[in-house]
């Protein structure tokens, strides 16, 4: 199946005269598990919110399963899970009064999916019958997940999911996300700032820069191609690399570029004075975003 389950055209969104999304161009592939990345006010919660259609856009259009973002059917609705960033739960209901809700609203609610998280992620009886306000900020989060898996989501999106997690909740929270999600198939986009979990999790990724996707590729193959070459500027100067990333020139007159097609970069890297070096995801994050 080559259409895109989500197809963002020339997308663009300002608040005041700052532009946060800037003729953006994104698709997502059934299947594909993507990680987004961005600095802080890139604009990547803002880039979820608009594929969901959670906010008005100033410029183009968002299609999922085929239909306009703002017109989607109930039956398309139901097939997406979503976990925000700030957590919006029904904090006067209790966690089983809220969840109950929800599976009211879902033909395809699993409630044994629902009952394992609850019973392994700490929601013993008593826990899920306290308010919600009540309740801390990583089991809000917990339960905020719980609530976006309940349905069984053919699309799950995920914006840092797992911000206010300790370590194991953390840990759990990835070995649900690839055991009982991935495996099956579900198509995922998940923005987080802990680059550890997404190298765990993400098959592809993609880097949120003025308002565009400035890059994106599968993780592997991105980091096998990614490359820092440093050399004089009498070198490097007249030589354009593919894939080439970002360019600078240091006080000495060197010039460093980063380049995503390591491959090809021929003979330069054994001219005088030139040395390749590898990159982690780290440190392309840095250079995509920087």
């Amino acid at each position: 199946m080559n259409t895109p389950i989500v197809q963002l055209s020339s997308i663009r969104k300002q608040f005041g005269s700052a532009p946060v999304l800037d003729g953006l161009d994104w698709q997502v592939m059934p299947g594909q598990v993507i990680g987004l990345l961005g600095r802080n006010g890139a604009g990547k919660s803002t880039l979820l919110e608009c594929l969901l259609g959670l906010r008005e856009l100033d410029g183009g259009a968002v299609r999922i399963y085929g239909e306009d973002v703002r017109n989607l059917l109930d039956a398309t609705r139901a097939r997406i899970g979503y976990v925000p960033q700030k957590s919006d739960l029904f904090d006067w209901l209790t966690p089983r009064q809220m969840l109950d809700y929800f599976k009211a609203l879902y033909p395809r609610w699993n409630e044994a999916k629902v009952k394992g998280l609850l019973e392994g992620w700490g929601f013993d009886g008593l826990m899920q019958n306290k308010a919600i306000s009540k309740l801390s900020g990583g089991e809000q989060q917990r339960l905020s997940i719980i609530r976006a898996l309940g349905p069984d989501p053919e699309l799950l999106i995920l914006d840092e999911p797992v911000s206010s997690l300790d370590p194991v909740g953390r840990r759990d929270f990835l070995r649900e996300l690839i055991d009982g999600v991935i495996e099956h198939g579900t198509t995922v986009v998940f923005s987080t700032h802990i680059l550890s979990d997404l190298e765990r999790v993400a098959l592809d990724i993609a880097f949120l820069k003025d308002g565009k996707i400035a890059l994106q590729g599968q993780l592997d193959e991105l980091l096998e191609g990614a490359r820092r070459v440093v050399g004089p500027g009498a070198v490097l100067d007249g030589v354009r690399l593919a894939g080439e990333v970002r360019r600078q020139r240091g006080r000495d007159g060197s010039v460093s570029v980063v380049t995503h097609g390591g491959a090809a970069l021929g003979t330069v890297g054994s001219q005088p004075g030139v040395r390749v070096e590898t990159m982690s995801l780290e440190d392309l994050f840095i250079e995509v975003t920087g």
